[in-house]
């Protein structure tokens, strides 16, 4: 990593390139619906429907050198807690540049991060569709273990 931080032009060139991308995204009816960015905050909330998980946020904040994202999975179980969390424990050795934690409330989010130099095109389509696939394959085997009886019993 470069200890050169980005200038306020290159930031805003960065940003510019992922407006341009979202929009994109959005016009193809992919599976991104909506881009909404804050200003003071230099972060895009982008809305994603999935097929397990029916709709999530995605949060993209632009940083001095890193692109950070992160999204809300599922809040905390209410039963089978230690194979809840092993569930995603288990699945962050396979996942690369992205990673389960336990957030507020001990909530499940899925975040990563990419350096500045590396926004492009083809490295917004891995991130995006790296979450989508992450939440696809881990969201209903973790409603299984962690709210059994409240969705299967």
């Amino acid at each position: 990593m470069t200890d050169d931080l980005f200038t306020p032009i290159e930031i805003q060139s960065i940003k510019s390139k992922i407006d341009f991308w979202l929009q994109n995204q959005i016009d193809e009816d992919a599976v991104i619906k909506s881009a909404d960015y804050d200003i003071n905050e230099s972060r895009w909330y982008v809305r994603v429907t999935g097929e397990e998980k029916q709709h999530y946020m995605i949060l993209l904040t632009l940083r001095q050198r890193t692109l950070h994202f992160e999204t809300y999975v599922m809040p905390e179980p209410e039963e089978n807690k230690e194979d809840f969390y092993r569930h995603f424990l288990m699945r962050n050795n396979k996942l690369k540049n992205l990673s389960f934690s336990i957030g507020q409330e001990n909530a499940i989010y899925l975040s990563g991060e990419m350096q500045n130099q590396s926004i492009s095109e083809s490295s917004l389509d891995w991130m995006i569709g790296s979450i989508y696939a992450t939440i696809e394959l881990t969201f209903k085997p973790a409603l299984k273990i962690g709210f059994a009886s409240r969705f299967f019993g």
